[in-house]
C-alpha cells in the first residue's frame, strides 16, 4: 500500500501536524482558503451559450452534470494528491506512482493545453480591446469623433498588455496571483449586474427576441455541449492549490472544490438563463455582444471581459511551467525506502520552491514570449485550439483523474470499492467525451460550410 503525505492534519488544539516540516512551506507562506477558492474559480470561469441549442431543461442540467462531473475530477485528484510527497504534489509526482512510464506524456499535455488556453486568451485579447476602446471612447466624449489610430489596433494594445502580464506570469505561487483573482471575480458579478438589469430593464436599441423553450434540441447542440464540459476545466491548478494551502485536509479541500465549482455553475446559470430570456434563440456565444455598446454601462461590461481574461493569463502559465520544469529536468526522482521497507518515490527535485531562478526565467520567458508572437501575427487558431482542448482538456479534468486515483487506490482496503469503481467510470466518460470532441473537430474540418449553416 501506498503510503499518504501532503495533507496537514489538525489536533483538536489546532495544532499542524506539519509544522515541524518548516523548510517545505513555512507558516507564513500558507495560501488561505479565500485565495485558493478564488483562484481555483478564476481558472474555472468562462462563457457558456447552450439553453439556444436545447431549451431551458437541458441547458441547466448539462451544465449542472458538467460541473459535478469537473469536481469529482477535482475531488479524486485531491485524494491521489496525499500519496505524493509532502507539499511536493503534481500530475507527474502521482503518476511516478502510478504509471510512471506515462508520467513524461502527462505533463506534455497539460503543458500543450495550458499554453494553448493561454495563448487564446491573447489572441481573444487583440480582437476585443479595439472594440472595447471605440466602445468607450464614443461614450466618454463625442459620438461624432474617432479614437487615434494606435488604439485601435489590436497589436498596439496585446504588446502594452503584456508588460502587465509578464510580471504576474514570473510569480512561483499560485496564492501570489490572488489579487488579479478577486479582480476578476468583480468583473464576473458586473456582468452577472448586466445581464439581470438588461432582462428587467431592457436597453434601448437591444435586439428583439427569438423563441423561448423549455426543451428544444437543436443541430447546435453538438457544438455546445462540449463547451459545457471544458467550461469547469481547472485541474491543473488543483495540486499548486493543494500544496499551497494552508490547512490542506480533505475537508478543507472539499470546501475549495464545492466552493469554486458550486460558484461557477451559479454563474454560468445565470449568465445563460437571463442571457437567453432576453433574447431567445436569437442569444449569441458572446452574451455581452449582444447588447448595444452605446452605453456606458455596456462599455465597462466588455471592459470587464477583458479584465477577466487578461487575468486568468498567469494562472494558465504557471501549471505549463511546471510541468516543463519536469519535462526538461534530466534528474531522476530519488527512490528512498520507507518504514514498511516499500520503495517510494519522493520527487524532492521538482517542487516548484525547488527550481532555479536561471531555469524559473527561462521558461516562463520562452511560455511569454513564444505565446506573444503567436497572438501578434495570428488572428484565429480557432481548429488548432479545438484540439488542443478536446485532447488536453478531456485528458487533464476527466482521464486522468479516473485513472491515477483508480491505480493507487485499487489495492488500499480503506478506499470504497465503489469509489475506487466511479474512478474507472469517470476516466471511461473523458474517453467518451475525447473521441466524440476528437470526431467532432475531425468532421468539422471536411464539413465546415454544413456546420456553419447550424
Amino acid at each position: 500500500m501506498v503510503q499518504k503525505y501532503g495533507a496537514v492534519l489538525t489536533t483538536a488544539a489546532g495544532a499542524s501536524a506539519g509544522d515541524s516540516e518548516s523548510s517545505t512551506l513555512l507558516a507564513g507562506e500558507a495560501a488561505p482558503m479565500l485565495s485558493s477558492v478564488s483562484n481555483l474559480s478564476n481558472t474555472i470561469i468562462g462563457s457558456v451559450s447552450a439553453m439556444a441549442s436545447s431549451g431551458i431543461i437541458p441547458g441547466i442540467l448539462t451544465c449542472v452534470f458538467s460541473g459535478c462531473a469537473g469536481a469529482f475530477g477535482l475531488y479524486l485528484l485531491s485524494l491521489s494528491a496525499r500519496h505524493a510527497p509532502h507539499r511536493s504534489s503534481s500530475f507527474f509526482a502521482v503518476a511516478q506512482l502510478t504509471f510512471p512510464q506515462a508520467a513524461m506524456f502527462f505533463d506534455a499535455a497539460i503543458a500543450i493545453k495550458c499554453f494553448g488556453v493561454s495563448t487564446s486568451y491573447l489572441i481573444i485579447i487583440k480582437s476585443l480591446m479595439p472594440n472595447v476602446v471605440e466602445s468607450l471612447y464614443h461614450d466618454l466624449t463625442s459620438p461624432d469623433t474617432n479614437p487615434p489610430a494606435w488604439a485601435l489596433s489590436g497589436r498596439n494594445w496585446i504588446t502594452i498588455i503584456m508588460f502587465i502580464l509578464v510580471p504576474l506570469a514570473f510569480f512561483r505561487r499560485l496564492d501570489s496571483l490572488r489579487y488579479a483573482s478577486y479582480v476578476v471575480l468583480f468583473s464576473v458579478v458586473y456582468l452577472l449586474a448586466i445581464v439581470i438589469r438588461c432582462y428587467f430593464n431592457p436597453l434601448e436599441g437591444t435586439a428583439p427576441a427569438g423563441d423561448i423553450h423549455l426543451i428544444h434540441f437543436t443541430p447546435t447542440f453538438i457544438s455546445t455541449f462540449p463547451v459545457q464540459v471544458f467550461a469547469f476545466t481547472c485541474a491543473q491548478n488543483l495540486f499548486p492549490i493543494f500544496n499551497e494551502l494552508k490547512t490542506n485536509s480533505q475537508q478543507h479541500m472539499n470546501i475549495v472544490i464545492g466552493t469554486s465549482i458550486g460558484t461557477a455553475i451559479m454563474i454560468y446559470e445565470v449568465i445563460a438563463l437571463f442571457g437567453y430570456l432576453t433574447f431567445g434563440s436569437n442569444v449569441g456565444a458572446n452574451i455581452i455582444a449582444m447588447y448595444p455598446s452605446t452605453s456606458l454601462f455596456i462599455a465597462i461590461g466588455q471592459l470587464a471581459i477583458v479584465v477577466l481574461i487578461m487575468f486568468s493569463y498567469p494562472l494558465q502559465v504557471q501549471p505549463c511551467r511546471n510541468c516543463l520544469d519536469k519535462i526538461f529536468d534530466v534528474g531522476a526522482p530519488i527512490k528512498v525506502s520507507n518504514s514498511n521497507n516499500d520503495d517510494e518515490i519522493v520527487d524532492e527535485d521538482h517542487a516548484v520552491a525547488d527550481t532555479s531562478l536561471f531555469k524559473h526565467t527561462l521558461l516562463t520567458a520562452a511560455i511569454t514570449g513564444v505565446g506573444f508572437l503567436i497572438a501578434y501575427f495570428v488572428d484565429n487558431l480557432e481548429m488548432v485550439l479545438s484540439f488542443v482542448g478536446a485532447i488536453g482538456s478531456t485528458t487533464i479534468s476527466f482521464i486522468l483523474p479516473g485513472l491515477l486515483f483508480w491505480k493507487i487506490s485499487r489495492d488500499d482496503p480503506s478506499v470504497s470499492r465503489v469509489l475506487n469503481k466511479a474512478a474507472l467510470a469517470l476516466a471511461g466518460y473523458g474517453c467518451c467525451v475525447f473521441v466524440f470532441c476528437l470526431g467532432y473537430n475531425i468532421y468539422r474540418i471536411f464539413n465546415p460550410l454544413e456546420i456553419s449553416s447550424h
